[in-house]
């Protein structure tokens, strides 16, 4: 079974091999369906209408589902790839593994927030921007800039989501108060829960719909669904999902969700609940 490893305890060469297999994806046309599919649904998942990818339950399934099929394409160009996760609250700052030059590469310039080395530099020229805000066709970061969260995330942050002692409640969406879902998506508490305030201090792609732009976009999205699969093992007598009949707008446990159906899968929350049918973590027992 593939195992997800923690990104700063990966070999050089499981890093060189994760950064082949994105570039090799990226260069078949097979990486920026990602791109545009979490666009979509970050543009039409609102509090007052359908929600699937984000702002409800369905957040954390969601997720776990669009990284599988990510990972499983990653895994047609190298078999032996499995998506690393990144630990933010310790590893926090810019000169941590995962911005070096033989990963994910470092900040963008302060001009026009233009990543300049690593691999998915422009001027390496394998790593072109096409899903855009505007005419700029390169990766662009603004680490720690934003004024609101000039930080990562901290461990209490993270442990106080992983406390919370439900899953998620009504009215299902970002104001929603103390379940687990909100806590770790990050709208809840004015907005500085882990997954939002990272893609808030990486900046650039990281900072739209198009955030799978950056390569680190699965790599966080990795630690947040770990972070789910300890929050189950912490409350193994709760719902690890709600809702479990049918509200409106809302995707309940054993409910299709979009796109797969669009597509003709059906995949339901009920189905992702387990990781480890299909991976397992390198801290799993």
């Amino acid at each position: 079974m593939a195992v997800r490893k923690n990104q700063a305890k990966l070999s050089k060469a499981e890093r060189r091999d994760f950064v082949e297999a994105l570039l090799e994806l990226k260069r078949r046309g097979g990486y920026d369906k990602y791109v545009e599919i979490h666009d979509r649904f970050v543009m039409s998942d609102l509090d007052d209408r359908e929600r699937t990818g984000h702002v409800s339950p369905s957040f954390l399934p969601w997720h776990r589902q669009f990284l599988l099929d990510f990972e499983r394409d990653l895994q047609s160009v190298n078999p032996a790839v499995t998506l690393p996760y990144w630990e933010f609250t310790v590893n926090r700052s810019q000169s941590d593994p995962i911005f070096a030059a033989d990963f994910l590469g470092g900040n963008g310039r302060e001009r026009d927030a233009q990543v300049m080395d690593g691999p998915f530099a422009y001027s390496g020229g394998r790593w072109p921007i096409y899903f855009k805000a505007d005419e700029r066709p390169f990766l662009m970061r603004e680490i720690g800039k934003n004024k609101g969260t000039p930080q990562l995330p901290t461990a209490a942050t993270v442990e106080a989501a992983l406390a919370a002692p439900y899953y998620d409640e009504a009215p299902w969406n970002s104001t929603s108060k103390g379940g687990f879902r909100n806590l770790v998506e990050g709208w809840a508490n004015g907005n500085t829960g882990p997954h939002n305030a990272v893609h808030r201090w990486i900046g650039g792609h990281m900072n739209t719909g198009m955030s799978p732009n950056d390569p680190v976009f699965w790599l966080l999205h990795c630690f947040i669904d770990k972070l789910w699969a300890e929050w189950q093992k912490r409350h193994p007598k709760v719902p690890p999902y709600l809702p479990v009949t049918p509200v409106k707008d809302i995707v309940a446990l054993d409910q299709p969700m979009k796109p797969w159906i669009e597509q003709g899968k059906r995949v339901v929350p009920a189905d992702l609940i387990d990781h480890k049918k299909f991976y397992k973590y390198d801290t799993d027992a």
